[in-house]
């Protein structure tokens, strides 16, 4: 892949700040611009050499872009994708990073204006903390990342995008926006969601008896609140749904161990080492 002139950012935490660390390593961008709204994170990415330049300008700070790539809470991406459109050059492609894309996708599909593009990226990697200073240049490496093209999409955009995030490390995958939202309800929404009412059922009487199980168990409940709270509102049905079938299994295995089944406990707890061994370590 030619390396770009320009890649502008916006919002430059731990997603953002990893994209920029990957370009700069990898020599895949002579000019990475960080946009925020916080002085304090900007300077932290400059420091830790995710970007180049930053701005708390959007204007400013997309205005030589070649390719935007918008990593702020999925229930800005809409607002900030148009407002990239309006200031970046004419004919720009826009991606993002959001985990959901069906909301997002619908919304800009119709068009940008000056012949601007936009299509849907989720790359599927992050942890709990947040903001630059957790970046990591190979944070994307061996990770899955969907695109979410459209009848609308051009096939120039689509290959920049899968050669960019391949370049990043990245597995690419193609997929509908409503499958996406589907999918990862279950593998990605819902673990945060059982995570956090396991770890909100706690007391403080009990932290002192606290093993690695429920450590890891519930590390992802420390994810930020404005991250999280966006993409159940945004993907609510598919999460609902996915919470439904994992209830249906909690009750199963509530009954079996009420009534000391130890068949149909042995038949669910085979069943989850069986899926959990298959999606390796």
């Amino acid at each position: 892949m030619k390396a770009f002139n320009n890649v502008a950012i916006v919002g430059v935490g731990l997603i953002g700040g990893s994209i920029g660390l990957a370009l700069r390593e990898r020599e895949l961008a002579k000019d990475v611009v960080g946009i925020g709204r916080r002085q304090e994170s900007l300077r932290t990415a400059r420091r830790v050499g995710a970007v180049t330049h930053t701005s708390t300008s959007l204007e400013k700070g997309v205005s030589e872009a070649e390719l935007v790539v918008v990593c702020t809470p999925v229930g800005r991406i809409v607002e900030d994708v148009r407002r990239v459109a309006e200031f970046c050059p004419e004919g720009t492609l826009i991606t993002d990073a959001g985990s959901t894309k069906r909301t997002i996708v619908e919304q800009l599909d119709a068009g940008l204006p000056r012949g601007c593009r936009f299509l849907g990226s989720h790359p599927m990697a992050g942890g709990e903390k947040t903001g630059p200073a957790h970046a990591s240049a190979d944070l994307f490496h061996g990770r899955v990342t969907v695109l979410t093209p459209t009848l609308n999409t051009q096939a120039k955009d689509y290959d920049l995008l899968e050669q960019f995030w391949i370049h990043l490390g990245s597995i690419v995958l193609r997929m509908a926006a409503e499958e996406h939202d589907r999918v990862v309800a279950l593998t990605s929404h819902m673990p945060h969601v059982v995570a956090a009412a396991l770890a909100a059922s706690l007391s403080e009487d009990t932290f002192r008896l606290v093993g690695t199980g429920l450590m890891d168990m519930t590390r992802i409940a420390s994810g930020s609140t404005d991250i999280w709270k966006p993409i159940f509102a945004q993907n609510r049905d598919n999460i609902v749904a996915a919470l439904g079938q994992f209830s249906q299994r909690l009750s199963a295995l509530r009954a079996a161990i009420a009534t000391d089944d130890e068949v149909e406990m042995e038949r669910i707890l085979t069943l989850a080492k069986k899926n959990r061994d298959a999606l390796g370590s």
